[in-house]
């Protein structure tokens, strides 16, 4: 073999491995980077569910005990943003089916949830409530049972019956052949709570937890179990949220022992 030759095989040789090396080096970058692809992609819905701003529209009886639930719950999971909107249960329902942007729904009854199946994901039952009367400071009327809400002398106040808490009066009101004639029907348990308050009313049916975060301010006249009606409230994800995995480990926290506790604190029963 000629030394030419030899020189011609060694430089092609050398051009070759020449050129393998940046195909080598390409490779190893798109290795790389889809190994980070990959890797982002994993890790991105446990960054979204940690830096996620929420919004759940909760029912009204629902507002002092949310907010400190709310707090409890950013505190465990920095970087999550909880804003809660307020209502009565069924302008809530209005609310999600117009599209209103929003991630979970808790409402004070499940004929609510159940009416709004195509937009929500499973709804889980997270506490129960009971209806008291409100009266004002110190009962001046001596209200202490149903049947003296039926005294025409009587102001009363009632919820709507398209309200979960006006439903469960109206209800219950039936069931003892009570006949109220209310001055009003708010909009919801807030409202009634607030006109007792503000002496605008004598009396009104209102949560058990609603008349304990206005102690001082109203008394609450207990009914008996057997003429009462247990408020059930269900907590569910939407499906239009954008923040699907924080929703749902929102509303899956709320049937933790933490959270629990802090619903049973406020006077709601377990679910």
């Amino acid at each position: 073999m000629s030394l030419t030759t030899n020189r011609r095989r060694a430089a092609a040789a050398l051009l070759t491995a020449a050129l393998l090396v940046p195909l080598s080096a390409c490779g190893s970058d798109d290795s790389k980077k889809d190994g980070g692809a990959k890797g982002t992609e994993s890790s991105a819905p446990a960054a979204d569910a940690k830096g996620a701003k929420l919004t759940v529209l909760a029912a009204s009886s629902l507002t002092d005990v949310f907010k400190t639930a709310g707090a409890a719950y950013e505190k465990a999971h920095p970087g999550t943003k909880i804003t809660f909107s307020f209502a009565g249960s069924q302008e809530l329902a209005a609310q999600v089916k117009q599209g209103a942007p929003a991630d979970a729904l808790v409402t004070a009854d499940t004929k609510t949830m159940d009416g709004l199946k195509a937009d929500t994901g499973t709804p889980t039952v997270i506490a129960k409530n009971r209806l008291v009367i409100a009266t004002a400071k110190g009962n001046p009327h001596k209200v202490g049972a149903l049947k003296d809400l039926a005294d025409t002398k009587l102001k009363v106040v009632l919820a709507a019956p398209e309200v979960p808490v006006g439903r469960y009066s109206k209800k219950i009101l039936d069931a003892q052949k009570i006949v109220v004639k209310p001055v009003s029907q708010e909009p919801n348990v807030r409202a009634v709570l607030s006109k007792v308050e503000l002496g605008e009313a004598d009396a009104g049916l209102v949560y058990k937890t609603d008349a304990s975060h206005a102690a001082g301010k109203v008394d609450a006249v207990d009914i008996p179990d057997a003429q009462n009606a247990v408020a059930s409230y269900p907590a569910a994800t939407l499906k239009t949220s954008k923040n699907a995995e924080a929703a749902a480990a929102f509303v899956a926290w709320l049937s933790t022992p933490e959270a629990q506790k802090i619903l049973q604190d406020a006077g709601f029963q377990q679910p």
